[in-house]
């Protein structure tokens, strides 16, 4: 199983049904991703979990989000995935992905958070919710974090605001409604998803 991140954008399929799996995933890896999120708010979580690991886990970090307790920890692990993101700050639901080998994204909207996530072995934060905090708040937490530990911006990041999270510090981005809404056709997904590559692409050209 593929347990990395070359581009560090985090497709979030909040809403997709098993039906719709293969068709956006599959877009969205041609495209240029190679992480993939599907929230357990989702319908038939676990039926599409399951389908995506076994169709993309090898070409794909395949994980799941608005994970709040380990037990969906252990039986998210059953199911093969290797990617872990949390709205929130719980030690134990870090600690129990740190443990499987998974890459863990928690919740973080405070230094204090992000520092409790850093002491339960988390090596990636995700600011969320970001439009609410925007660049300049990413700036003033990365000045006190490790320089080791990653950030990704999450919650409102457009192709357009992509580039100032990232000018700001940030390594990437989970990106929810501006590439995914539920029940929306695939043509559409693969558009937003070249837009938020392309974004990504331009962004990093010169570093």
């Amino acid at each position: 199983m593929n347990n990395t991140m070359k581009t560090p954008l985090v497709a979030i399929l909040r809403g997709i049904t098993p039906s719709e799996v293969e068709a956006h995933v599959s877009l969205l890896i041609e495209e240029g991703f190679d992480a993939i999120e599907i929230p357990l708010n989702s319908p038939e979580w676990e039926t599409s979990i399951r389908l995506a690991v076994e169709r993309f886990g090898s070409r794909a970090l395949i994980g799941a989000g608005t994970v709040l307790d380990v037990a969906s920890v252990d039986r998210l692990s059953e199911l093969g995935c290797r990617l872990i993101v949390t709205p929130n700050t719980n030690p134990d639901v870090i600690r129990r992905a740190v443990d499987y080998g998974m890459v863990v994204l928690p919740g973080c909207a405070t230094a204090t958070e992000a520092f409790s996530a850093i002491e339960a072995g988390a090596k990636s934060i995700k600011l969320f919710p970001s439009s609410v905090f925007g660049p300049d708040y990413v700036r003033a937490l990365k000045s006190v974090l490790p320089k080791q530990v990653q950030v990704f911006a999450v919650g409102g990041v457009t192709p357009g605001s992509l580039s100032d999270y990232l000018n700001a510090g940030c390594v990437g981005a989970g990106l929810g409604g501006d590439l995914y809404k539920a029940g929306q056709r695939p043509e559409k997904t693969r558009l937003q998803a070249k837009a938020f590559i392309d974004a990504y692409r331009q962004a990093t050209a010169t570093r």
